[in-house]
């Protein structure tokens, strides 16, 4: 008897730590999406920079964090309808077009010097916008490529993709500021969307099965209706607002904690959005390698609040090896409650109204972190970074400690 391949055992069904990727087209999708999340993780951070280099103001970042998260807010149940309405690869097509542009508009800005902080707000909007109605049919196209019992592993591995480019991203702005300059970080992220458009152009999706002709409305009132009625989903989706906005913030603020705080410059910037993102991987690694019958609720609230223990501890720290470490497990432990979170939903939602509570957990993922840096920013100007991130985080800590003693349904959930 033949001992089997170490490929095979990590691809084999059932129990294969990256067995998602055996499905070819959810390999392709996974491949071409991250080679453009290194390139956004890279705007992410020279924006950043940018942004502070023009106006040294914690305030203005926030701001800015604002303006690029808010859509989230506004347009992502809009997106839901139409991830259960439309025909993804259309949709991706044009949102992912839309983003290449954007990302290429302000790299000619800044180098004709023509940048502003203003100018910048508005791209950032627009760029927001864009993905609010890309997020939901992003995330059903991941369970539309793979079978159902993948499913939590095809999540986990789009979840290492999306933070080993985290890793890898910042690293390479940091030091693309330092060695180039802070447009050449906007014109590679250009550059990533190509790959991505090709494997889109030629990805096959599922045909969709014909549905009610509701209107918008109705079908958002569904969307609602099933949440509210649904307690379980219900509370999921608080936690991962709850991180959102008193947590995820930390992102936002890390040029100023790399400039003011720590002082570590450009490279260092890198290295701490690096670290966070390396963790995440890590994060991501462990929920592919759980095994389909591993209980989720416990992982969600274990998660959710070592998150927020992380960010507290890092808002102290003025070493930045420690700080680095301190955001590595925020990374890893943010994966673990949100993604976790995410692949319940996949599983305990019917098919036909998926992309409207997916479009939920967007909102909440995404849409409530621009009020938390508005608030966090506006806080920062007054106290200081650290002071204002810890208030947040701490009293995040405080309701994470409620939902876990109170929740019994989410602590059973498989």
């Amino acid at each position: 008897m033949t001992a089997r391949l170490p490929l095979d055992v990590l691809l084999a069904p059932g129990h294969g730590w990256f067995r998602a990727l055996r499905h070819t087209e959810f390999r392709v999708f996974w491949t071409g999406n991250f080679v453009s999340n290194i390139g956004s993780w890279m705007q992410n951070v020279a924006q950043g920079w940018l942004v502070l280099t023009l106006t040294n103001s914690p305030f203005w970042l926030g701001v800015v964090g604002f303006a690029q998260q808010v859509p989230a807010l506004l347009f992502s149940l809009p997106g839901g309808v139409i991830a259960d309405r439309a025909g993804r690869r259309k949709l991706l097509l044009t949102t992912q077009t839309a983003m290449m542009l954007l990302a290429l508009t302000l790299a000619v800005l800044v180098t004709m010097k023509q940048a502003t902080v203003e100018r910048i707000t508005v791209i950032a909007f627009l760029a927001g916008t864009t993905m609010a109605l890309n997020a939901p049919s992003y995330q059903a196209a991941v369970r539309d490529l793979v079978e159902r019992e993948d499913t939590l592993n095809a999540i986990a591995l789009n979840s290492i993709q999306f933070n080993l480019s985290r890793v890898v991203g910042p690293s390479l702005a940091g030091l693309t500021i330092a060695g180039l300059d802070i447009a050449a970080c906007f014109y590679l992220n250009a550059l990533s969307y190509v790959p991505l458009l090709f494997v889109l152009a030629r990805t096959r999706f599922p045909e969709r099965e014909d549905r009610a002709a509701n209107s918008w409305r109705e079908d958002l009132a569904e969307g609602f209706r099933y949440v509210r009625t649904n307690r379980t989903i219900l509370l999921l989706i608080v936690i991962v607002a709850i991180v959102s906005m008193f947590g995820l913030p930390y992102l936002v603020m890390m040029p100023e904690f790399a400039k003011n705080v720590l002082h570590v410059g450009p490279k260092g910037l890198g290295y701490l959005m690096g670290a966070a993102g390396f963790g995440a991987l890590l994060g991501g690694v462990h929920l592919a390698s759980m095994k389909p019958h591993r209980r989720r609720g416990p992982l969600v609230l274990f998660s959710a609040t070592l998150f927020f223990t992380a960010i507290l501890l890092f808002c102290l720290s003025r070493q930045p090896l420690l700080s680095m470490f301190l955001l590595a497990v925020a990374g890893g432990a943010v994966v673990g409650s949100v993604a976790t979170v995410n692949s319940l939903i996949q599983t305990l939602v019917p098919d036909e109204i998926r992309g409207r509570v997916l479009s939920m957990h967007t909102m909440a993922f995404l849409g409530f972190t621009p009020l938390g840096s508005l608030l966090i920013g506006s806080l920062a100007e007054l106290w200081g970074a650290p002071t204002a991130l810890a208030a947040s985080s701490g009293f995040a800590l405080v309701l994470m400690a409620g939902i876990a003693l109170t929740a019994q349904e989410v602590r059973k959930l498989q």
